[in-house]
């Protein structure tokens, strides 16, 4: 039996300032979101990375609870910095029951131009996994970055990043402490810090 298709849930959150545009796979299942926005499992570690980073407090984007993030304090730090979000995948075909990129079959990519040409004030583009930095590739003409770095390419004239992050999934293996520091030299190269 072919598992069913199944079609990003969320908009692309393109703040008309970005400069950075961070790119995923696809979101986890809804029965795993504390918030209805990106990386919103709480197994996640992507929000108390950039707490950690931009207020030194990696629970700054926890509600009090300690059960959901704070959607509205994300966005409006989102919106102030120029940090746009969407995933590499549109539509995909989940081939076991969990959120691995391994087990993710991309029906429809995200058409990556198409995104870049809404935020033209965006210089970076971060992935957050391999299967995101392979779809990326597949529709621009650029090396893979080492995990933690970055290569140079033009897209349309722009001179741009393309950044290699460290997944801020539980499961990939490093500390959030040093996850934090690769996402540190990236920020500060866009002068996001």
């Amino acid at each position: 039996m072919n598992p069913e298709t199944e079609r990003h849930p969320l908009e692309p959150f393109l703040p008309s300032n970005a400069v950075l545009l961070m790119l995923g796979s696809f979101p986890p299942q809804k029965k795993r979101w504390s918030i209805d926005f990106y990386y919103p499992n709480m197994q996640n570690d992507m929000w108390r990375i950039f707490g950690h980073l931009f207020f030194n407090d990696k629970e700054h984007f926890i509600l009090p609870s300690k059960k959901a993030f704070n959607k509205e304090l994300i966005i409006s730090f989102l919106n102030e910095k120029g940090i746009a979000i969407f995933d590499t995948a549109t539509t995909v075909r989940r081939l076991k029951d969990n959120a691995s990129d391994k087990f993710l079959e991309v029906v429809e990519p995200t058409d990556i131009r198409d995104l870049l040409n809404k935020i033209p004030n965006c210089i970076g583009i971060a992935t957050t996994g391999q299967k995101a930095t392979d779809i990326i590739r597949m529709q621009i003409d650029v090396e893979e970055p080492e995990v933690g770095n970055y290569k140079p390419f033009i897209f349309e004239g722009r001179e741009m990043k393309f950044f290699r992050m460290p997944s801020s999934s539980r499961a990939y293996p490093l500390s959030l402490d040093k996850k934090a520091e690769a996402y540190k030299v990236m920020f500060n190269d866009l002068a996001l810090i």
